[in-house]
């Protein structure tokens, strides 16, 4: 039994962290022996456990379990858990065209490290890789160790696109980039396998605990086995849409609560920018409160109702307009044939949500209909709505048409106050640093959208500049780069990440940093982790008190 450093990540989270802050396949082994012992005895409160080179994140349900209880069950596992007992993982041999165009940097890491091309090659192929971790993107691995003869930096300046498939080195690290997206490792290769596919059964080809070897192929053998370029799927058809797209607004997608439980592939949860307006926009209509709802920010989309139908508006106040005349948010209204839904000045918040009778209808996805852009996921095609896409609510008439009484509304914008749990890297900080983020006032800058809220504020000061191994964090985590100006991880963010967290929001406080404009103010407020599951707790009465009434009567 290895007894792990037991530290808290914020409300939802437990981070168990074995040895330092160098990559060890002991530490690893520790880290999954302790995941295999809480899986195979799974506490209820526990939802995911995701796997980091020596650390394990564990996320679970502050609404059916204390802090204290999910520590005792972490540390009742780490005594039955045994790293010389963990089964050796699955070995993959994954093809690798190297050098020319698929891999653009080999040339450079050649003449950095003294080697030729061909010793290079030779090198990352000559021996099996561990993978320790997936994260950064759907399907990432993070493998190792290099040989030290390979090891070379980062990029200077990252790239802003490569290519989906390559195969990169960085460090005593090399993994593969399963989309396009910015990166700054070396390029040496790419390989004609997709390590993720959403359109799979079994989107991710691989996990922690596997092992790897490349098999260098010719630039022919890559082309006659390299997918076709992947193009994003189309939005379902519906014959008998409800509402047409005119007009797609800066960024409409479909969102419910998300899809947990992908954590350890590096596939983050998404769903809702604010989970509570939501599911109180859904209660209009007798939705159940997890169903699929359009979210959007300003400017909003156009629609154009092409059948009889209703709808609830909710969130973010943009001035909703039905036929060029204002309506109200927080209650249900009906809509004919022709009618036609815009939205005009700003007044209040970021992300506003538009729910149809039983749910925007479009396939479910590993479980949700949300939407998630980086991994072409979800809702539309995995992409934001535009002109001409056509929307069919579940059902045809909705179970109920309700309204909220103004006073009983979720808090939408505004100043506010934010409670945070210091941690779980507070001590990488020097000593005033949560000082800083507690007695400061910051604002959002424009760097702000479903992946991070970067903010404007008095900076924290880094004691230490050693590299964090890269670990699992949550929507509400706190990162602080060199700069110091922290980085708030919102939905659509990383699963795990290399830069020290001081902090972590409350659960249920992310949504209003996430409806928070750039004029207002944010504080933080530190809270005892074990009595951060109060917000949580306060949320579900709130939830369970509302009382509603028909349109009729809130007109009266």
């Amino acid at each position: 039994m290895v007894r792990p450093r037991l530290r808290p990540l914020g409300d939802a989270g437990l981070v168990a962290e074995f040895g330092g802050d160098e990559i060890s396949e002991e530490a690893n082994a520790a880290v999954r022996a302790l995941r295999d012992a809480l899986e195979t005895r799974r506490p209820p409160c526990v939802l995911e456990t995701v796997p980091t080179y020596r650390s394990l994140l564990i996320v679970y349900d502050p609404l059916r379990a204390a802090a204290a209880e999910i520590r005792a069950a972490v540390l009742d596992a780490a005594e039955r858990a045994d790293p010389s007992r963990v089964p050796q993982g699955r070995l993959i041999e994954i093809p690798c065209a190297y050098g020319g165009p698929h891999g653009p940097d080999l040339a450079t890491v050649a003449a950095e490290t003294g080697l030729g091309e061909s010793d290079v090659i030779a090198l990352h192929t000559g021996q099996e890789f561990h993978v320790y971790m997936l994260g950064f993107a759907p399907g990432f691995p993070y493998m190792g160790v290099l040989p030290p003869r390979l090891r070379v930096a980062r990029l200077a300046s990252p790239r802003t696109r490569v290519p989906g498939r390559s195969v990169a080195i960085a460090g005593q690290q090399t993994g593969i980039y399963p989309t396009e997206s910015p990166g700054g490792w070396r390029l040496i290769g790419r390989t004609p396998l997709r390590i993720y596919d959403p359109a799979r059964p079994t989107p991710f080809l691989l996990d922690a605990g596997d092992r790897v070897r490349f098999v260098s192929i010719s630039p022919a053998d890559y082309e006659r086995q390299a997918p076709g370029e992947e193009v994003a799927s189309s939005p379902p058809s519906s014959a008998s849409p409800d509402l047409v797209v005119e007009q797609g607004g800066l960024f409409t997608t479909v969102q419910d609560l998300g899809r947990p439980g992908y954590r350890r592939f590096g596939l983050p949860q998404s769903g809702a920018m604010d989970p509570l307006a939501l599911r109180v926009t859904n209660l209009l209509l007798g939705n159940p409160q997890d169903a699929a709802a359009l979210e959007f920010t300003f400017p909003g989309p156009r629609l154009v109702a092409t059948a009889r139908t209703s709808i609830a508006l909710g969130g973010a106040d943009f001035s909703p307009l039905l036929n060029g005349q204002p309506i109200p948010l927080w209650t249900a209204l009906a809509l004919r044939e022709g009618d036609i839904l815009g939205f005009g000045t700003p007044r209040r918040g970021q992300w506003g949500y538009l729910a149809v009778p039983g749910g925007v209808n479009v396939p479910l996805m590993l479980g949700s209909r949300a939407t998630y852009i980086p991994g072409a996921l979800g809702g539309c095609g995995g992409r934001r709505l535009q002109r001409g896409d056509r929307l069919s609510a579940s059902k045809r008439s909705p179970a109920a048409q309700l309204g909220l009484p103004a006073q009983r509304a979720p808090v939408i914008g505004g100043d506010c106050d934010l409670r945070v749990v210091v941690g779980p890297q507070d001590e990488y900080f020097v000593e005033d640093a949560a000082r800083a983020l507690t007695n400061g006032h910051y604002h959002v800058s424009p760097e702000a959208d479903r992946v991070g809220y970067r903010l404007n504020g008095p900076p924290m000061a880094r004691g230490t500049q050693s590299e964090l191994l890269s670990d699992g964090i949550l929507p509400g985590a706190i990162q602080v780069p060199s700069g110091g100006q922290p980085i708030v991880i919102m939905p659509d963010g990383p699963t795990t990440g290399g830069y020290p967290k001081i902090a972590v929001i409350v659960g249920p406080d992310v949504r209003r940093l996430a409806q928070a404009r750039r004029i207002e103010t944010i504080r933080f407020q530190a809270v005892d982790w074990d009595d951060a599951r109060g917000a949580v707790r306060d949320e579900a009465t709130y939830l369970a008190s509302l009382a509603f009434e028909s349109p009729d009567d809130a007109a009266c």
